[in-house]
């Protein structure tokens, strides 16, 4: 028998040692290595039940026939549409995201009504008669007689029960818990989560089946497990959202079969997901008075447009020093846009409490929000309030000006549809705009300053 040995492994990157450093030479971070028992003997190499097949050998590029493998319908347009318009044969995909917000959910619910394909979902954290109960709860919004459950943890047993079963789709909930037979480490270290996932690309890619991965995350909100994970798979999806909503948000961090740029946004019900078609019924509250401090805007995600409701409140610091509070936005970029107000503006915010809330839960990255940010602002420190029919997109700069944002004649659109009667933009937006057809007024601005001038007439 050969005998075993241990290894180091970086648990940032993965990077692999055979003595303990304290520092990463891979990634330069500090007292990230640690030792794990792996197996590297002669007797058990090649022993993987998995499908080596034929060698290759290297082809000319324009002698490769290409094959349009059609994709596969998930069941949820808004997972199709983050995926980039379904799921692609021999893809191998990855979900994350918190305890408890709803990955096993989405992607049983998602076995669930998926039609004409036999799936396996391997699970090894849940029962079988836990899986069947919640099967049950999913039951009156899905129905899927060709679903097969595995609980198992070893991939040996696993890949022998697949060549048995031949399934069109693999789901794996979730990676930490299977362990290889080929290293000696346990579930969930780095050697292990790495092999595992390295096993299952080799079978994804050799049988053109799709597999899902669903992967735990760290206190820091990234993906357990060494970094190479994320290389090794084709997609990384993000399922998130705030645990006092009901909404959740898939993002996709990684995509080799389409954008990046897209998010899918789902209600969590007592009988599963929802999806959400239309975010901007759920982003806006309804209100049948006008408050000071609010204001909406229209952002950009892929190719939706969404309209969100910013909320801000300014007082007087009660302490010494000023507080800075924001939920779903940069705080960076709100101390940017405070110090322009105070430069261009004349409001002396300085001595003033702001604190900034993105409705909904949400996190917003657009920078076509900040228009919608300052006239919050604006309106709080005021004390007047803006009119709920009013609409803002555009970015500002420090200089005060305001710079054109990309797409904005989906931004219009969507502003137009939802019965909006003034949007304020850039000026240098307006190039090729026909208002003539349009219900909404277009208001444009160059300045930050002439927007004080427009809300309050001053």
């Amino acid at each position: 028998m050969a005998k075993s040995k241990s290894l180091f492994f970086c648990k940032n990157c993965g990077y692999q040692s055979s003595q303990w450093l304290g520092k990463c030479p891979a990634c330069n971070e500090w007292n990230t290595f640690v030792e794990e028992v792996i197996d590297r003997g002669e007797t058990q190499k090649g022993k993987s039940t998995v499908a080596r097949g034929t060698k290759s050998s290297p082809k000319k590029i324009d002698e490769i026939s290409l094959v349009a493998l059609p994709r596969v319908h998930s069941g949820f347009t808004e997972l199709d549409r983050v995926l980039g318009g379904g799921i692609v044969a021999g893809s191998i995909i990855l979900l994350g995201g918190e305890p408890g917000i709803g990955k096993s959910t989405l992607l049983l619910q998602m076995a669930m009504q998926i039609q004409g394909k036999r799936i396996l979902y391997i699970s090894g954290e849940e029962s079988e008669s836990q899986l069947k109960m919640r099967a049950e709860r999913l039951s009156s919004t899905s129905n899927h007689t060709d679903l097969y459950v595995l609980t198992e943890t070893n991939t040996q047993d696993i890949f022998a029960h697949i060549e048995n079963l031949q399934p069109q789709l693999v789901i794996i909930d979730s990676i930490q818990t299977l362990q290889s037979n080929l290293l000696d480490s346990a579930a969930g270290s780095i050697s292990q989560i790495r092999e595992c996932a390295a096993e299952f690309q080799h079978y994804a890619k050799t049988s053109t089946v799709p597999v899902f991965l669903i992967g735990h995350i760290t206190k820091d909100g990234t993906l357990a497990g060494p970094k190479i994970l994320e290389h090794i798979v084709d997609a990384v999806l993000q399922f998130e959202g705030d645990q006092h909503y009901g909404y959740r948000i898939v993002r996709c961090v990684k995509n080799r079969f389409g954008s990046t740029s897209e998010l899918g946004v789902f209600e969590m019900q007592g009988n599963g997901l929802r999806e959400v078609l239309n975010p901007s019924e759920i982003l806006v509250s309804a209100r049948d008075e006008d408050f000071s401090g609010s204001a909406l805007a229209v952002v950009q995600e892929g190719n939706r447009s969404m309209m969100i409701e910013i909320q801000a409140l300014v007082s007087s610091a009660v302490y010494g020093t000023p507080q800075r509070s924001v939920t779903g936005y940069d705080s960076r970029r709100l101390n940017m846009l405070l110090a322009v107000l105070e430069k261009r503006c004349r409001f002396k915010l300085g001595t003033k409490d702001v604190f900034l809330n993105i409705a909904g839960g949400i996190n917003v990255d657009d920078p076509a929000i900040n228009l919608a940010i300052v006239a919050a602002i604006l309106s709080s420190t005021a004390d007047l309030p803006i009119d709920a029919k009013t609409c803002f997109s555009g970015e500002v700069g420090l200089n005060g000006e305001i710079r054109p944002v990309p797409r904005i004649e989906q931004r219009i659109a969507e502003a137009d549809k939802l019965g909006f009667t003034r949007m304020f933009l850039s000026k240098y937006n307006l190039k090729g705009i026909h208002q003539d057809s349009l219900k909404v007024k277009l208001i444009p601005l160059s300045k930050i300053e002439e927007l004080t001038r427009y809300l309050f007439d001053i």
